[in-house]
């Protein structure tokens, strides 16, 4: 199993505080699920494809995701947990990482789906990523009994919910990336 002790916790997020702090020479920093820059969220640094890995811990036929919103198209969404992998950082330590760092959980029996090429726009800005899609167990059980779990994306709040595959989709809000239901059927 891929179990971190708390004392991990907080070394990752303390290398994700440093990554943040680093910047390049256009001024843009990589926070995870998007690049902050001037003081605001973009979805992606213009021309760069993001190596991304997710987890979608599933449980019967529920998945853990968080909403998002994307104020220019006015729609709500979900994606599965996961974060940007690093240099020299294989997927599985990534979503084991990012799972940690947001939500406090530990991943066991992590195992790899399969990957997508997502290509999207989000607040009106392209966005390309290649998405290694993982499945694991949450270590601690009583998560999923939680219908919502408290996440912090450094410092910024959010919601991670379970939702039933059905729930996606035909006139309901979307699950990203594009082509995640169908492998999680397949």
């Amino acid at each position: 199993p891929l179990e971190r002790p708390h004392a991990n916790q907080q070394a990752g997020l303390r290398r994700k505080r440093r990554r943040l702090a680093r910047q390049d020479s256009a001024g843009h920093r990589d926070v995870g699920r998007a690049v902050v820059y001037a003081g605001k969220d973009l979805a992606m640094h213009a021309e760069k494809i993001r190596p991304i890995a997710i987890c979608v811990c599933r449980d019967g036929d529920r998945i853990l995701v968080a909403e998002g919103r994307d104020s220019k198209k006015n729609q709500v969404f979900y994606r599965p947990l996961g974060g940007m992998i690093e240099f020299g950082e294989r997927g599985e330590e990534t979503v084991t990482r990012e799972l940690m760092e947001e939500i406090g959980a530990t991943l066991t029996d992590v195992r790899y789906l399969g990957t997508l090429e997502n290509i999207f726009v989000y607040e009106g800005r392209r966005g390309h990523e290649i998405v290694l899609v993982y499945d694991g167990k949450l270590a601690d059980r009583s998560l999923y009994q939680n219908e919502v779990i408290q996440g912090d994306e450094l410092g910024q709040k959010f919601s991670a919910v379970w939702k039933r595959l059905g729930d996606f989709g035909d006139g309901r809000p979307p699950v990203y990336p594009d082509g995640l239901l169908e492998l999680l059927k397949s």
